[in-house]
């Protein structure tokens, strides 16, 4: 999943993890709930990765220049490997990784039709803007995790190298044609609306996660937590645009 640079990034793990942060995957998982509460977050992780290979591979088909083609067939490829550590993880454990990331599909592939570029600007502001928001909200989670799911978690939502590349692109297009902006603030604008509504609908459709962020598992948040966290996913976002050279 592409991210934005570590320096945006709205959560830090704990200098003293506590709970179940500070237990291993063999400790933690004695509890079902939290079991089935990671099985979502790595089948969601899972299939988050596979749909990014396949939109940067079709991306890649819209780009200008043999070079910006290549660099995102090397991302796809990043991606496609995060795929495998979760698929693996999920296969390690017991589970059957397509049986976790169904329930998933649906959702996910909503907000990429929802989402769908027009062109080679818009699919770079949405592989920088947009998935980082979801990278953003999986690192909320991810420090309330056992030691071992969030190692894997954090490794997964690393940057593919798309960061640079995006801003790059979209700053140069900007500097070339002023009006371009105005159009990719308006886009940026609404991947923040979808992004968010579909991260809210995946937890409210999946009680193992949302018992994660409301309480009751792995020291979970309460509803106020939460308030505070979109908060920080909302930042970090605007942040990102003004990197972009847009307005949020």
């Amino acid at each position: 999943m592409t991210s934005s640079d570590k320096s945006d990034n709205v959560s830090d793990a704990p200098a003293e993890p506590t709970g179940i942060a500070a237990q291993d995957w063999a400790t933690a998982a004695a509890d079902p709930q939290y079991r089935a509460a990671v099985v979502d977050l790595l089948g969601a992780l899972a299939y988050g990765e596979l749909a990014a290979f396949e939109r940067l591979a079709e991306d890649a088909k819209l780009a200008p220049t043999l070079a910006d083609k290549a660099e995102l067939a090397k991302m796809a490829s990043a991606e496609f490997h995060h795929f495998e550590r979760l698929r693996d993880r999920l296969a390690e454990i017991g589970e059957e990784p397509t049986l976790a990331m169904e329930p998933f599909v649906a959702a996910l592939d909503g907000f990429h039709r929802q989402t769908a570029p027009s062109d080679w600007l818009e699919g770079l502001v949405k592989a920088y803007v947009g998935d980082s928001i979801a990278s953003d909200f999986y690192r909320e989670v991810a420090v309330r995790l056992d030691s071992d799911t969030r190692e894997l978690v954090l490794a997964v939502l690393d940057d593919t190298g798309h960061a640079g590349f995006a801003v790059e692109k979209v700053r140069a297009a900007i500097d070339a044609d002023p009006r371009v902006g105005g159009r990719l603030a308006l886009w940026g604008r609404r991947l923040m609306g979808e992004a968010l509504s579909q991260s809210q609908r995946v937890v409210a459709d999946r009680d193992a996660l949302s018992t994660m962020l409301v309480g009751g598992v792995a020291d979970g948040f309460d509803l106020a937590e939460v308030g505070r966290m979109f908060s920080r996913i909302t930042e970090a976002h605007t942040k990102r645009m003004a990197a972009l050279g847009l307005a949020a």
